[in-house]
C-alpha cells in the first residue's frame, strides 16, 4: 500500500488539484472550499441544514463551555484540595494547557469539520490495519463522554434550582428525587427547543452567550461593592489541604482537576459542523476564540469571588449544596438578592443545556450513521421535515432521563457515572493528537485546511498531549481522603467497564461490519490488498 494519506475517497493529489498543497514542506496556505466540496471530500452527505452563522456557533460554544459560570458551581472542591493557590495559579497552567488542545483540534476541524469529530480525525490519522477498532472504541469514549456531560449540566442546573428552594424555605425537607424531576423538567425543555423549536435555537445560542457575558458583569458589581474584602495575600498565595492528603503537591494537583473541568468540553460546538456555514474556516476560528473568552472571564471571576468569598466555612457547610449560593448571601445579605444572583448562572445553564443535547444528539446520530451504534440506521434517521436527527434527540434526552434515576436510589453512584465525563472528553483529545504528532514526526503527508499551526504545530501537539495525559490521571483520583464508598471517585473502573463492553461489542459487531466514516477510502484499500 502507499503511503499517501487520503480522506474519505479523494487522495492526496486529488486534494491538493482542489485547494492547493500543504505537504512536505510546502506551505502554500490551500484556498477555501465551499461547504459542499468540504462534505463531498469527506465521503459524507448533506443531510443537515446550516443554520448557524459565526456569531450563533460562538454564542452556543461559549455558552455550553460556561467557565465562569463553572468555577461557581465548582467553588467547594477547589478551595478543599489547594485553596486559593490551585484556583488561581492552577486556572493560568489550564488555560495553557487547554489553549494548546484547543489548537491542536482546531487545526484538525480545518482538515475535517464534520460532527462525528474526534472519532472522525481517529479515522484520518489512525494506521491502516487498527484504523477500525481505534475509530469504533474513539466513537464510544466521546459519545460516552458527552452523554455523561449532558447529563451533568441537566442536573446541575436542577438540583441549583433545589439550592434556591433550600436558601428561600427553611421548612423544605430536599429529596433526592426532587432533583431527579426537575432534570426531567430541563431535559423535556431541550428536547422541546431542539426538536420543534430548532430554528430559533441559532437565536437562543446568541442570547446565551450575550447573557453569559451581561450576566457575568452583572454578578461582580454588587459583590465588588457589598461584599467583605479578602487579602491579597489570601487570594495568591494561600495554600488549603482540606481533604485529608499528606501530599499536599498532590492535593494541588487535584484541586488543578476543578479549574480544568471549567474548560474541558471547549468541542462541543464543533459536533455542529455540518450546520455551520463556512465551516472549515469558521469552527476552527471558534475554537480559538471560546478558550479565550472563557478563560479571560473564569480567570477575572475567580479572582473577585476569592477577594470577596467572606467566611470559607461558612460557604463550604452550607445546606444548599452550592457555596456560591452562600457567598452571594453573605456579600448581599439579601436571600432575595443571592436568589436573583444564582437564576443568572440557572438561564445561562438552561441555554448550554440547549446546546449541550444539539451537539451530543449530532455526535450520535454521526456515530450510527456510520454504523456504530445498535439500532444504527434507525438512530441515523433525519426528519424531512425540520431536517434535525430527532430519534437522536430523543436517544440522548431518554439516557438523560434514565441515568437521572439513579440519583434515586444513590447520588454517590449517579456521581461515579458523572464524574467520567471529565476523563473521556480529554481522552477523545488526546488519541487523534497522539495520532497527528505521529504522522508529524514520521513527515507523512497531512492535507491542512486553511487553518493550521505551521511549524509551531508539533511543540503545540507535544505539550497538549502531555497535559491531556497529566490531567486524565489526576482525574481519576479521590476528592478527599480517607476514601470511602460514598467519596470514592469510580471514574477509572467505569472507564474500565466501558473499554471492555465496546471491545465485546467489537467482537461481536463491530469487526465484521463496521468500516467507520471513511468507507469508501477503506473499501479502496481492501481492494489494492
Amino acid at each position: 500500500m502507499s503511503n499517501s494519506f487520503e480522506m474519505g475517497p479523494v487522495d492526496v493529489k486529488s486534494v491538493d488539484s482542489v485547494r492547493g498543497s500543504s505537504v512536505r514542506g510546502r506551505t502554500d496556505s490551500p484556498p477555501f472550499l465551499a461547504d459542499e466540496a468540504v462534505m463531498n471530500r469527506m465521503g459524507a452527505t448533506q443531510e443537515l441544514r446550516r443554520n448557524f452563522a459565526s456569531l450563533s456557533i460562538l454564542g452556543m460554544s461559549i455558552t455550553l463551555l460556561s467557565s465562569w459560570e463553572g468555577v461557581a458551581n465548582s467553588l467547594g472542591l477547589g478551595l478543599q484540595n489547594g485553596g486559593p493557590s490551585s484556583l488561581i495559579w492552577g486556572m493560568v497552567l489550564s488555560l495553557s494547557g487547554v489553549m494548546c488542545l484547543a489548537l491542536s483540534l482546531a487545526e484538525m476541524a480545518s482538515i475535517c469539520p464534520i460532527s462525528g469529530a474526534q472519532y472522525h480525525w481517529t479515522a484520518l490519522f489512525a494506521p491502516p490495519r487498527i484504523r477500525n477498532f481505534m475509530t469504533w472504541m474513539q466513537g464510544w469514549i466521546t459519545v460516552f463522554a458527552w452523554q455523561a456531560a449532558c447529563t451533568s449540566i441537566c442536573f446541575v442546573v436542577a438540583t441549583q434550582i433545589q439550592g434556591l428552594v433550600i436558601l428561600n424555605d427553611s421548612s423544605y425537607t430536599p429529596k433526592r428525587w426532587h432533583g431527579t424531576l426537575l432534570a426531567w423538567a430541563v431535559c423535556v425543555l431541550t428536547f422541546t427547543v431542539n426538536v420543534y423549536g430548532i430554528r430559533f435555537l441559532p437565536t437562543i445560542q446568541v442570547v446565551g452567550g450575550l447573557c453569559h457575558v451581561i450576566f457575568f458583569l452583572v454578578l461582580i458589581v454588587p459583590l465588588v461593592l457589598l461584599a467583605p474584602r479578602s487579602t491579597a495575600d489570601f487570594v495568591f498565595t494561600a495554600f488549603l489541604n482540606e481533604a485529608g492528603w499528606k501530599s499536599d503537591g498532590v492535593s494541588w494537583c487535584v484541586g488543578l482537576i476543578t479549574v480544568t473541568f471549567c474548560f474541558m468540553g471547549f468541542d462541543g460546538a464543533v459536533h455542529m459542523s455540518e450546520e455551520v456555514r463556512n465551516s472549515s474556516i469558521v469552527i476552527p476560528k471558534m475554537l480559538v476564540q471560546t478558550i479565550l473568552i472563557n478563560g479571560s472571564l473564569a480567570f477575572i471571576f475567580a479572582i473577585v469571588i476569592l477577594f470577596t468569598i467572606g467566611n470559607i466555612d461558612q460557604a463550604l457547610s452550607t445546606s444548599t449544596g452550592y457555596p456560591i449560593i452562600e457567598v452571594f448571601y453573605q456579600a448581599t445579605g439579601s436571600k432575595k438578592a443571592a436568589t436573583l444572583m444564582l437564576i443568572s448562572i440557572i438561564i445561562v445553564g438552561v441555554a448550554g443545556s440547549m446546546g449541550v443535547v444539539a451537539s451530543v444528539s449530532r455526535l450520535t446520530w454521526a456515530f450510527a450513521r456510520d454504523g456504530g451504534l445498535p439500532l444504527s440506521s434507525f438512530f441515523a434517521h433525519i426528519d424531512p421535515k425540520r431536517h434535525v436527527p430527532y430519534r437522536a434527540i430523543g436517544l440522548v434526552c431518554m439516557t438523560v432521563a434514565l441515568l437521572s434515576l439513579i440519583n434515586i436510589g444513590s447520588s454517590t453512584a449517579l456521581s461515579a457515572i458523572l464524574g467520567i465525563s471529565t476523563t473521556s472528553i480529554v481522552i477523545s483529545y488526546i488519541i487523534p493528537i497522539s495520532l497527528l504528532i505521529l504522522k508529524r514526526l514520521r513527515n507523512e503527508p497531512i492535507p491542512f485546511g486553511s487553518w493550521r499551526l505551521g511549524r509551531w504545530g508539533l511543540p503545540v501537539n507535544l505539550y497538549a498531549a502531555t497535559f491531556g495525559i497529566f490531567i486524565s490521571v489526576f482525574a481519576l483520583f479521590p476528592t478527599t481522603i480517607p476514601v470511602t464508598a460514598p467519596n470514592m471517585n469510580y471514574a477509572g473502573p467505569i472507564l474500565l467497564g466501558l473499554i471492555i463492553l465496546a471491545s465485546l461489542d467489537w467482537l461481536i459487531r463491530g469487526r465484521r461490519g463496521f468500516k467507520g466514516p471513511l468507507k469508501e477510502m477503506i473499501q479502496s484499500e481492501e481492494r489494492m490488498r
